[in-house]
């Protein structure tokens, strides 16, 4: 074989190859970014529902405060502040019912689509592969043709650069023959 020529053949096949697996990293790595990205906005509606579940029951003592505060400071008003507590501690009780199942509701929804995203980028990744795989063999199968012949055609050319010097040998000797003989003809 002649390295000379096949080593361009080889070179350009060999970076074809690079920039195909490079670009089907990055792609998994894209995949893998935009899951950690769901799983960070399922961490964060986690946290939304923890912090706003505390702002209730925040509120909630902030009546009780309150409550109690009336109470002390207003004679005989025990009766109607317990009644007040009460219908509070119902309306923040229902709100904090309403609002985990909103929140449970959001965070299934969000775990599912996170789930079937997974699912589907699995599939695809794996159709990926697959698809990588078959053109990667195609690709060698193809490298391997295009440095057959281009061995084949190194070793026309230098057929045809032994056949030319031999014909300009040739050309030569005919000419240092005719050269002599005109010579020869001159002096004699």
């Amino acid at each position: 074989m002649n390295d000379t020529y096949t080593t361009p053949v080889t070179t350009a096949f060999e970076f074809q190859r690079r920039t195909i697996e490079n670009g089907q990293k990055a792609f998994e790595q894209s995949l893998e970014f935009q899951q950690r990205v769901g799983q960070a906005m399922l961490d964060s509606v986690e946290s939304q529902a923890s912090a706003q579940r505390r702002g209730v029951e925040l509120t909630r003592t902030m009546f009780h405060s309150y409550f109690d505060a009336v109470e002390e400071t207003v004679p005989g008003s025990e009766q109607a502040v317990e009644q007040l507590r009460e219908m509070v501690d119902e309306q923040i009780d229902f709100l904090l019912e309403n609002h985990e199942q909103v929140f449970e509701s959001i965070e299934t929804g969000v775990a599912d689509g996170i789930d079937t995203y997974d699912e589907l980028s699995a599939d695809y990744v794996d159709t990926l592969e697959e698809q990588v795989e078959m053109f990667a063999e195609a690709h060698e199968e193809l490298e391997t043709q295009s440095v057959d012949v281009t061995e084949q055609m190194a070793d026309l050319f230098e057929d045809f650069k032994d056949q030319t010097e031999e014909i300009q040998a040739q050309i030569q000797d005919v000419q240092q023959q005719a050269t002599e003989a005109v010579d020869v003809e001159i002096e004699g």
